[in-house]
């Protein structure tokens, strides 16, 4: 009877793990795209001008080189970090600005204008 309870709990745990792990490479991924849009056009603009030096010394695989280390490198970086978080035990749910991901609304603060302390109280 404990044992069968023990693999039940690494079986949570690791099912947790792997959960974790892929809801942060999800993450990181769209991140990367859209609030790392200037670091890519930059990576773009490096790979180019890379493709275009090596054009010269193998002409047949020059592009295919650069674009495949460019995506193997974002993809790695992606993996790495969403390891690294995971075994770190650092869960998603835990980080305050992936509350879009989770689906719970952020507090709205309410406005207060200026002239509301003065003509709030007024009745017409």
């Amino acid at each position: 009877m404990v044992s069968a309870q023990s693999s039940n709990l690494g079986n949570t745990y690791s099912l947790m793990m792997i959960k974790s792990f892929l809801i942060w490479t999800f993450t990181l991924a769209v991140c990367l795209l859209v609030v790392g849009f200037p670091l890519v056009f930059l990576m773009a603009t490096v790979g180019c001008l890379l493709s275009i030096v090596l054009q010269s010394v193998m002409p047949a695989s020059a592009v295919l080189l650069v674009s495949g280390g460019l995506i193997l490198l974002n993809v790695m970086a992606v993996v790495v970090a969403a390891g690294v978080l995971t075994f770190k035990g650092v869960h998603p749910n835990e980080v305050k600005w992936l509350s879009w991901l989770h689906g719970e609304a952020e507090q709205m603060q309410t406005t207060v204008y200026a002239a509301c302390p003065l003509t709030c109280d007024i009745e017409v």
